[in-house]
């Protein structure tokens, strides 16, 4: 089973393009924090944010498109899928994309389109709070 479920921050708005055939295509990048444990003196450590490229495709990736913005909180449940590619001195290397199946917003309506939501990524208070003090 290829399956991977997210809960992160946009780091930028969404990008959205046409394959040949028409079909809408989105590309995002999601920011996802962690922590990384406690340091040898067993104090907390900063939280670690690891980054996801999300692509998503037809109506998903229109209605991505049109409401998430830079900043935004989402849950995205997708597949990985495996990107060859090679670097401009000719090495080879491979990068893990999501592909998108389900996207949620969580971001609250009020704090949408404009209205403040990169606060998290300029480091301030999430409006939804710490992810560990959650049940799920």
């Amino acid at each position: 089973m290829n399956k991977i479920m997210l809960i992160g921050n946009l780091g930028k708005d969404p990008d959205m393009s046409y394959s040949d055939g028409g079909m809408a295509i989105t590309k995002f990048s999601l920011a996802v924090s962690r922590r990384a444990g406690k340091s040898k003196s067993g104090e907390k450590t900063e939280p670690v944010t690891d980054w996801f490229n999300i692509t998503a495709f037809g109506n998903q990736a229109e209605i991505c498109n049109t409401y998430l913005r830079k900043g935004n909180k989402v849950f995205i449940e997708g597949r990985l899928q495996p990107r060859p590619y090679t670097t401009q001195d000719g090495r080879q290397g491979v990068s893990l994309d999501v592909v998108l199946n389900e996207m949620e917003m969580l971001t609250p309506k009020d704090k949408q389109q404009g209205s403040g939501t990169d606060t998290y990524l300029r480091g301030e208070e999430d409006p939804l709070g710490d992810l560990e003090d959650h049940p799920f």
